[in-house]
């Protein structure tokens, strides 16, 4: 047998080509195929293309799409926290705040990030008095949100102890909430602000662009959590609104409060109003409406009627409150004389079909006693003997065609049809205030252009600005003595002495029409009563309104259901602003017994007082 050989042949089995032990005599050497050369074309191609492709990447993401993806990136890491800009206050004459804003947190959260923490969503419910189940549907339905409002406006302790817990996602965004210190009192003519700072009613919503602050920002580094950690340069501070001081002085403004809500409720009627305003300067001292609301209670704003400014955006027939300015166009333009006199027959008169009626029979009266009496007679007498111009040219000249320009919004708009459009009935009527309808605004800067001596100022809400000339009305003479004529109707024999105050002479007008009917027409029993004056009567410093819609119980004519208001408020008002007495005090004999009532003279009438 043939010897094993270990080495007999080389590695891998071949032959050791004759250099080894055991090589195999006259094999031929192995020969290395060398690699085609287009096989390293193609995998340099292969790279080239692999290369360009990174690179034409990198380009798109660094360069074509690096401003979108800086935004996407900063939406998940950098936010921009807003910075509310402060609304400006509201105050009064004086000073005295109506409207001011108090600084609050809003509690927010990125839902995501709370809900992953199910004890903190139990916690965070507790604190808001919601029950978990229902938090974390409302979480649930918004977990694909960055920015969820839990509560708004939440008291700043209230949301520290709610911070202290550390939730996970929830945060405190520092906000403004509006307060009204006057409450009722001035509501109506301030109103509120939502929920977002916006005016809704009143003068928040008529000066909302003077009011509201211009809202700042600054960009913040969060991190996964939401969690501010860095603060960016970038910055932009807020700015306040504007303060806004109106023209009321809320001292009157409390008394026209008081004094008309207590009105109201005595003769269980169904609203009122107030109003004073400044003779010269047209400013409104007082504005007050019934029903009222107070503007911190947020249910209290869906009462529709009680949000309405009755002095401005509502309009009425302003009645007999007319036949001043009727009797001052008439003596204005000659064709009357202060002596003149007038048969009013037995208390009523025939104009074509209408039947003109007085509440009593006073045969012969003149000018003064027209007033006095408030006959309607003589008034359409007057009317029709001056013409329907005349009557129509009177009213335009007291501003009955025109807006008041107030800037409050809802401001209503007058009704004067043209006198082209008068019959004989319809001058009649004009006469003594039926068949046209203006606003309370309306008729109390007509009596401020009697009170100024025919010239008739612009009214005014807001303090800032440049005053506006007076209109010329009728002549100075002509105003004063249709003041003059005026003050018997607060004499014992007129129909508003229970408007009187001591020491002082009155000039005014009562009113007392009905109210028109669902059905068309005029309702029997609904009327409006009101009583309109100026104190003091000769050099008249003050012009009050005051209008009570719908009496229920105790009466219903001016003199008796709206003049005591304005003996009230006005005697108020006198001593606030210190205007002194134009008629001398009378001596109290000192034997009189305490508890007496004592009658006053006031301007040829007199005024009970309870000693």
């Amino acid at each position: 047998m043939k010897p094993y050989l270990k080495h007999e042949r080389g590695n891998n089995g071949r032959s050791n080509g004759g250099r080894g032990a055991g090589a195999i005599p006259n094999a031929a050497p192995h020969k290395v195929q060398p690699v085609a050369s287009w096989r390293r074309v193609l995998v340099l191609c292969l790279l080239c293309v692999g290369a360009t492709g990174v690179f034409a990447r990198a380009f798109q993401l660094q360069v074509v799409e690096n401003d979108f993806l800086t935004r996407e990136g900063s939406k998940r890491h950098v936010r921009t926290v807003t910075l509310e800009g402060g609304r400006g206050s509201i105050r009064d004459r004086r000073g005295e705040p109506l409207a001011l804003s108090a600084p609050v947190d809003s509690i927010w959260t990125v839902p995501k990030a709370l809900l992953a923490s199910t004890g903190h969503v139990e916690a965070i419910a507790r604190m808001l008095n919601l029950k978990p189940r229902d938090l974390t549907q409302f979480l649930k339905e918004r977990e694909n949100k960055q920015f969820v409002y839990l509560q708004r406006q939440m008291n700043p302790d209230e949301a520290k102890r709610l911070l202290a817990i550390k939730a996970p996602g929830v945060f405190a965004q520092r906000e403004y909430r509006r307060y009204y210190p006057a409450g009722e009192v001035a509501a109506q003519l301030v109103g509120f602000t939502n929920l977002d700072g916006r005016g809704q009613e009143g003068m928040e919503v008529a000066q909302n662009k003077l009011l509201t602050g211009q809202s700042g920002s600054r960009r913040v580094i969060r991190d996964a959590k939401g969690r501010i950690v860095e603060d960016t340069e970038d910055a932009k501070p807020a700015q306040p609104g504007q303060d806004l001081e109106l023209t009321i002085d809320l001292r009157l403004q409390y008394l026209a409060y008081r004094e008309l809500k207590n009105s109201v409720s005595k003769f269980n009627a169904k609203g009122g109003l107030i109003v004073v305003a400044d003779v010269k300067s047209g400013e409104i001292l007082a504005m007050a409406s019934q029903p009222g609301y107070n503007p911190n209670n947020p249910d209290e704003r869906k009462v529709g009627g009680a949000l309405r400014n009755r002095a401005i955006v509502d309009s009425f027939e302003p009645g007999s409150t007319v036949k001043p300015l009727l009797i001052a166009q008439a003596l204005d333009i000659g064709a009357v004389k202060p002596d003149d006199h007038y048969d009013v027959g037995p208390g009523w008169w025939k104009v074509g079909a209408l039947t003109v009626r007085d509440t009593h029979s006073h045969g012969d009266m003149d000018l003064m006693s027209i007033l006095t009496k408030s006959s309607n007679v003589g008034a359409a007498k007057i009317g029709l003997q001056i013409g329907p111009e005349a009557v129509w040219n009177g009213y335009q000249k007291f501003g009955f065609g025109d807006p008041i320009h107030s800037g409050f919004p809802g401001e209503a708009s007058p009704v004067l049809r043209n006198f082209r459009e008068w019959g004989t009935i319809a001058t009649a009527t004009a006469s003594y205030g039926y068949g046209l309808s203006l606003s309370s605004m309306h008729l109390v800067r007509a009596y401020c252009g009697l009170a100024n001596d025919g010239l008739m100022p612009q009214l005014r809400l807001v303090k800032s600005g440049e005053p506006v000339a007076p209109q010329r009305t009728v002549s100075a003479e002509t105003a004063r003595q249709v003041r003059r004529l005026m003050q018997g109707v607060v004499s014992k024999e007129g129909t508003a002495s229970r408007a009187a105050i001591p020491g002082y002479r009155i000039a005014g007008k009562t009113g007392t029409v009905h109210k028109v009917s669902d059905t068309g027409g005029y309702a029997s029993k609904r009327y409006q009563s009101a009583f309109i004056g100026m104190v003091p009567a000769e050099h008249p410093r003050l012009v009050g309104l005051v209008l009570i819609d719908e009496p229920g119980e105790g009466g219903y004519f001016g003199g008796l259901v709206a003049a005591p208001a304005f003996s009230t408020v006005m005697q108020g008002a006198l001593r606030l602003l210190q205007i002194p007495p134009d008629e001398p005090m009378p001596v109290i004999p000192a034997t009189q017994p305490a508890g007496s009532i004592a009658r006053l003279g006031t301007g040829g009438g007199t005024a009970e007082v309870l000693r």
